[in-house]
């Protein structure tokens, strides 16, 4: 019984060696970790276009602003339909 405590600590400590390995090689090709906080859910939101109204990644949006409001969209083509005069 002792013995599968044992390896089932080592497996564990395995696993998160190889998990925050894996991460913070992941960080350095520009991906995000778990634990990467505030500035990952800002790269990571998801964002509706007020035209077409799909949902796109923060950071791969067209950011068009507006007053004191920005609004993101999915395409340089939405962007210029919700731009054009009505």
């Amino acid at each position: 019984m002792l013995r599968l405590l044992a390896l089932a600590v080592l497996g564990l400590l395995i696993f998160l060696l190889i998990r925050s390995t894996v991460s913070a090689f992941l960080a350095g090709f520009g991906a995000t970790a778990r634990t990467g906080g505030p500035a990952r859910a800002l790269r990571n939101d998801l964002v509706k276009d007020p035209v077409c109204a799909t949902y796109v990644p923060r950071r791969t949006a067209v950011a068009r602003t507006a007053g004191a409001t920005t609004y993101y969209f999915c395409s340089p083509a939405c962007a210029a339909k919700f731009e054009a005069p009505t």
